[in-house]
């Protein structure tokens, strides 16, 4: 049996979930530099996070949606690696933090984190999946991206379509990556943040790393 979200403490798989709750002087001081890259199309509000390059594990999106729109893509950086990627759909700060789970068919090793084997991850709306016809075609495109991205990206497919992907490197590369939904007061999500464990106890500091 596979457990559910609820069943787990997000602050015990993750150190670094208070990280948002800080001001721009403790992020300078913890050695943290946040950047906000652009904004995603999330026409359905389904999100898939992945590996671009993987294709055999079906892409699958969050179990949780959001209300459609264009949110932004904010990326917290630690001596030049992308420690958080994270989609911020409201203003506030999380009441409480619970570890997303994927709307897979049956339940896996893998229904709480996505494997990525190329050092790159990417984030874009279910809809993006089937933005053409011919999946070889989708990817290639995700591929030559993927391939030739410095870092990060925001990148449209189709000229005057409004569906994106981003993409961005993953901390110190390969792994298993989980993400986590920050919910306000009435259970609504206000972000949804994936940590490629580069911070440890929401600081980018080399001292403050368990040796």
């Amino acid at each position: 049996m596979v457990a559910s979200p609820a069943d787990w403490e997000a602050s015990e798989i993750s150190s670094n979930l208070g990280v948002f709750a800080l001001s721009s002087a403790e992020m300078a001081e913890r050695k943290i530099t946040v950047t906000t890259i652009g904004e995603l199309e999330l026409p359905t509000g389904e999100i898939v996070a992945c590996d671009p390059l993987i294709t055999g594990l079906g892409r699958p999106p969050f179990s949780r949606k959001v209300k459609p729109g264009r949110y932004p893509v904010i990326l917290l950086q630690v001596r030049a690696k992308i420690a958080v990627a994270a989609l911020r759909f409201d203003s506030g700060l999380p009441v409480r933090w619970e570890l997303a789970t994927f709307a897979r068919d049956r339940p896996s090793h893998y229904e709480f984190e996505f494997i990525v084997d190329d050092a790159v991850a990417s984030s874009m709306d279910k809809s993006f999946l089937t933005i053409v016809s011919d999946q070889e075609e989708l990817d290639d495109y995700l591929a030559d991206v993927a391939c030739t991205i410095d870092r990060f990206c925001i990148d449209s497919p189709i000229e005057g379509n409004p569906i994106n992907v981003a993409m961005f490197d993953t901390g110190y590369g390969d792994g298993a990556y989980r993400s986590f939904w920050g919910l306000d007061a009435s259970g609504e999500p206000q972000l949804l943040m994936t940590d490629f464990e580069v911070l440890e106890n929401a600081d980018g500091r080399e001292s403050n790393r368990a040796t």
